[in-house]
This record gives structure tokens, sequence and C-alpha cells, in this order.
């Protein structure tokens, strides 16, 4: 802008300064011509009165006198046919002037002056003066170099002007949009100062009033749903009350467990909600562990709903650049969507493997109907009556790994979920964070879909104690410990 404003002003000056320094040269040499020429016809009538009065001989003298002090030749055309001073043709404007006119005409290098001199025997002499070209442009070189001076010094003048005349409004601006970046960049505490002309004034006043009522409205926000998540203490107490008069003591220890471990759920809420900025806990975990245990704990619902389930984790450590709580969150969501959306008996496959770049590959597929035209990422929306938030809940996870969740069909023609997540080597791709992952109806191999022939230990409801194997290792998961990991004693029904 600062830039644009002084060209602007360059331009517009050059225009001005033009229009008026070039009328202006052309007066200057337009004067110093008719100077010249009426320095040099005053000379040619001074000497009209001797004309007639001298005799030859002191006519010469005169003329040759003259012609010596003077830068305009002078030459006499007497009637007689005699010439005295500078050698001179007879032109037709000689003989014109013998006529008895007297006047200025051009000639070859300059311009000559004829005086006609009557009152001769025998005629009309003539006084021709010839002014020469650096006669008729004497001083115009220098006053058009200082016309030209005057003018650059002019145009860098109201450059320098217009320069901080832009550095006045542009500065401020500067401000303004620093603080703005700043606010993008998540620091509330940016303010702006409220300088400069008064429209900017007025737009740095409202950054300021805006950076305000954002604070206000995401601190209302974090103690809203602090407060809420503070309500659930209340039941869960009561729960833990009546779990703790049961008299089996197994179920009593699993209630209890389930209770503990959504009370520790509703805690972490609170102080997520309160922390103004990320959590400073280690984001990474080990996804075979973690998809392990959440296969064992959806398993028992599977038996008893009649399913197949298969799960194919790969062996060792995977290591993926998400907490373990959100991976378990992740998986809960995919298993639960399975469940709550596909008829009872419905075969469902879970499938973990390691990605070419680091992170993992978790696949969770089924044979049901598989998913409808409408993108069921898309916050809020759900035909199945549900929220509507769990696979944008995954979705989201997943970019902030530097991963993607892909939506596609299996080769029975049910639904499958692809999540992709991210190595722990680097922080997740800034690309990767808030690219929205597309709709993708795709038919997904039917190894990585889970859904090949039986592998061993497949989860059918074989007993407590399987294990999932296949070409990617085994990995011993135990029967049903509902309470080993966070999530309710029996997996809800939940919304896609």
């Amino acid at each position: 802008m600062r830039l644009r404003i002084s060209l602007l002003v360059m331009a517009t000056s050059s225009l001005v300064l033009v229009s008026f320094l070039v009328p202006l040269a052309l007066v200057l040499r337009t004067l110093a011509a008719d100077r010249a020429v009426s320095a040099a016809t005053a000379e040619a009538q001074s000497l009209a009165p001797l004309v007639p009065t001298l005799a030859i001989g002191s006519l010469r003298l005169t003329v040759d006198q003259v012609n010596m002090q003077t830068d305009t030749p002078l030459t006499v055309f007497l009637p007689s046919g005699a010439e005295l001073g500078q050698p001179a043709p007879v032109s037709q404007a000689i003989r014109l002037a013998r006529h008895g006119r007297s006047f200025s005409a051009g000639a070859p290098g300059g311009e000559q002056v004829l005086v006609a001199v009557e009152g001769l025997a025998g005629g009309t002499a003539v006084i021709r003066t010839f002014v020469p070209d650096s006669v008729l442009r004497h001083g115009l070189t220098r006053a058009w170099l200082l016309l030209g001076a005057v003018g650059l010094l002019l145009l860098v003048l109201s450059v320098v002007v217009a320069d901080q005349l832009a550095r006045s409004l542009v500065r401020p601006l500067t401000v303004l949009a620093r603080a703005a970046d700043r606010l993008a960049a998540g620091d509330l505490s940016a303010r702006a100062a409220v300088a400069g002309p008064p429209e900017v004034r007025r737009a740095g006043a409202g950054l300021n009033r805006l950076a305000v009522r954002i604070g206000e409205l995401l601190a209302h926000e974090r103690e809203t749903v602090a407060d809420l998540s503070h309500r659930l203490r209340t039941p869960l107490t009561a729960l833990r009350i009546d779990a703790e008069s049961l008299r089996d003591g197994a179920e009593m220890e699993r209630l209890l467990a389930d209770a503990g471990s959504v009370e520790r759920t509703v805690s972490e809420i609170i102080r997520e909600a309160r922390r103004p900025g990320g959590g400073g806990a280690p984001v990474r975990c080990d996804a075979a562990r973690v998809i392990a245990e959440r296969a064992a704990f959806w398993w028992p619902l599977a038996e008893d709903q009649n399913r197949r389930m298969t799960v194919e984790v790969a062996p060792g450590p995977v290591p993926v650049f998400v907490a373990a709580d959100d991976l378990a969150t992740c998986a809960d969501i995919l298993l639960g969507n399975v469940v709550a959306h596909t008829p009872e008996g419905v075969a469902f496959a879970v499938r973990l493997s390691r990605r070419a770049a680091g992170g993992a590959w978790l696949v969770v597929a089924d044979d049901g109907p598989g998913f409808g035209g409408a993108d069921p990422t898309r916050r809020g929306q759900s035909s199945g009556g549900s929220t509507g938030l769990g696979l944008d809940i995954a979705r989201r996870i997943a970019e902030a790994s530097g991963g993607t969740l892909v939506i596609g069909r299996s080769p029975s023609g049910g639904g499958s979920v692809t999540l992709g997540l991210g190595s722990p080597a680097g922080p997740p791709e800034e690309s990767r964070r808030h690219r929205r992952a597309r709709l993708r109806l795709r038919v997904l191999p039917r190894q990585a879909a889970g859904l090949a022939a039986p592998v061993c230990g497949s989860y059918r409801g074989t007993g407590p104690d399987s294990a999932a194997c296949g070409p990617f290792g085994c990995t011993a998961v135990s029967g049903p410990r509902r309470g080993a990991a966070a999530g309710p004693a029996r997996p809800p029904r939940r919304a896609r």
C-alpha cells in the first residue's frame, strides 16, 4: 500500500510537471529568439541614418567596426551594387527589401533581418543583419537545465511527502494486521493500538472489542462444559452406591470399575475445559495394545449378539501420534457404530496395520447395509437417530495426528471406515490438520477389510480367552474384562 501510494503520487506529479514545464520551455525558446532578433534589428536601424550621409569609405569603415563588436554579421547593399561589410549572397529577400520593405526572414543556419534605407541617389539601400542559431538560442540550454532541476526537485519532494503520508497510514494498519494474526493463532491477549486515521482507529477499536468478546465466549463455554460435566458426579455417586450394595462380588467389582472409569473421564473433561491451552501430556501410544484392549472390551457384546468378530493386529508395538484415551475413543466410536447401526448377527472385522511412512492404519468393516448417500462425517448429521458427532470426533483426532478418515465399502457391500494415524516421529502436517475428509465410496481389498476367510482365533464367542491372529501377527486378548479399560459396561447405542 505504501509503495502504491508513492507510485500514484509520483505519476500524478510527473504529469503535472510535464504539462507545466514543456510549454514553459517552448516559451523560453521563443523569447530567446525574439530577444536576439530584436537586438539585431535595433543594431541595423541604428546604422540606417549613416548610410545616406557618409561617404562610401567612411561607411565601409563604420560597418567593419560594427562587425568586429557583434556576433551578428552586418552587410550593406548599396543601390550601385556595392556591398559593404560581411559578404552575403543577393537573395530574393534582399531584392524584395530594395522595394522599400523592412522585415526578417529565415536563412540557412539562422535568421536575417533586412532594413530598407531610402533617400539615396539611384535607389534604395538594404542593411542585412544575420542572426545565427547559436545567438538565437543563447542561454536556452542553461534555462532548460534549471527548469529540469526544479521539476526533479519538486518530484522528489512530492514523493517524500507521499511516502511520509503513506507511512502514517500503513503503520497502524500493519499493527492492526499483526494483532489480527495473533488472534488467529489463538493469542486472545493480543490487542491493536488505536492510532492513525479515524477509520483505522475505529477498525482497531472494533478488533479489540472482538478479542474481548471472543475471550468472554470461550471462558463461558469452558465454564459451561465444566459445570455440565460436574453435574454428572451426582448420578455417578448414586451409581457407585448402588453397585456397592450388590451381593454378587464379581458384578459389583465390574460396575465399580465402570463407574470409576466414567468418573475419571468426567474429571478429565473438567480439567480440559478449564485449561486455556493444550495439555502437556505426551500424545503418543502403542496402537496395538490399545486396539487389542478395546477389541477385548467389545467382544462380549459381539458374542451376545451372535456376531462374527475378526481382529487382526500388527505384532509388536505400533507407535502413533495419538493419546491412548483418544485412540480408545476412536475405536469405541467405530465399533459402536457397527453394533448400533447393523442388525444383530452381522459380522465385522477390526484390522490394525503399520503405515509405510510411520503410524498405523485402523480399518473397521462390516457386512451390514453400508452408509447412505450423505457424508456421515458431517458434524451433527445422522440418519440413525443419534447425535451425529462420533465420526466427526474420530476424524478430528485422526487429522490432529497427521492422518485421515476415509469412508468406504467392504467387499460384501457393507460399511468400512479407514482411520489413518500419524507417526510420533514429528508433529503432524499443518495441511492435514485442517483438511476435511471427504466421503469416498470404494471397495477395500478383502485382506485390508479383514473380511477374508476365517482367521485363527477370530472372535466368535469361542470363550473368555481368545486371540487375534492373522497375517499381521497374533495379539492375545483376554475375555470379557469390561472394567479393564475406559468405556461403558455395555456399549450403548451410538450414532454415526
